[in-house]
């Protein structure tokens, strides 16, 4: 199983949901963005990690470190390993010094813990092929649909108003490339959570 490395590129909340965040990770090595809707308490949790913030009191995940170095555990990797019907499932691979073993963990608690130990963040293909959204290819199509709106905004001899599109939500009632174009102008806003909506649509559709 190969194994793609992973960075944390944004932290945003939901828009839609209460007490809810989008985390995005990135690939390294390519140009897919993974994002991953969490609860407040590990966005949370994660934030105060990344800014090297001290709580004035340990949180979950600073027990979890605690504990395992006072029984000598060392946290090795994280690796989201699976997507099944939209929930993601990751793995904490661990060491005692003789044998290593891994934890079952939901993805914003493995990251948590995994920042606390400095260790890398991985994902297997299957996960980003499923979930993963590519930038570049959503760029050009904005581009392009960018170079349409400049071109109507040069005509100026018709002094008829544009009609405002109504908004449009992911559904059965909008074409494939409404929805691309959709979740290109999400990225654009950099609405993470919105994508990923859109994204399990098409991928829907393409099933």
């Amino acid at each position: 199983m190969k194994k793609i490395p992973l960075e944390i590129l944004g932290l945003s909340s939901s828009q839609s949901q209460s007490g809810s965040f989008a985390l995005i990770l990135g690939e390294k090595t390519g140009n897919r963005r993974l994002p991953i809707i969490i609860g407040m308490f590990e966005a949370q949790s994660i934030a105060i990690q990344i800014e090297k913030i001290s709580p004035n009191r340990p949180l979950t995940h600073d027990l979890f470190r605690s504990f395992a170095e006072q029984v000598h555990v060392a946290v090795l990797e994280v690796v989201i390993s699976d997507l099944k019907e939209g929930v993601f499932y990751s793995k904490i691979v661990c060491s005692d010094g003789a044998s290593t073993f891994e934890l079952d963990s939901r993805p914003s608690d493995a990251i948590a813990i995994g920042l606390r130990f400095g260790v890398p963040i991985f994902t297997v293909e299957s996960v980003l092929s499923e979930a993963g959204i590519i930038l570049s290819d959503l760029d050009e199509t904005d581009a392009d649909d960018s170079d349409d709106d400049d071109d109507d905004d040069t005509d100026t001899d018709s002094d008829e108003p544009r009609a405002t599109p109504p908004p449009r939500e992911p559904s059965g009632q909008v074409s494939l490339d409404e929805l691309t174009k959709m979740l290109a102008q999400a990225l654009e806003r950099e609405d993470y959570e919105k994508a990923a909506k859109i994204r399990d649509e098409l991928n829907k559709r393409e099933e």
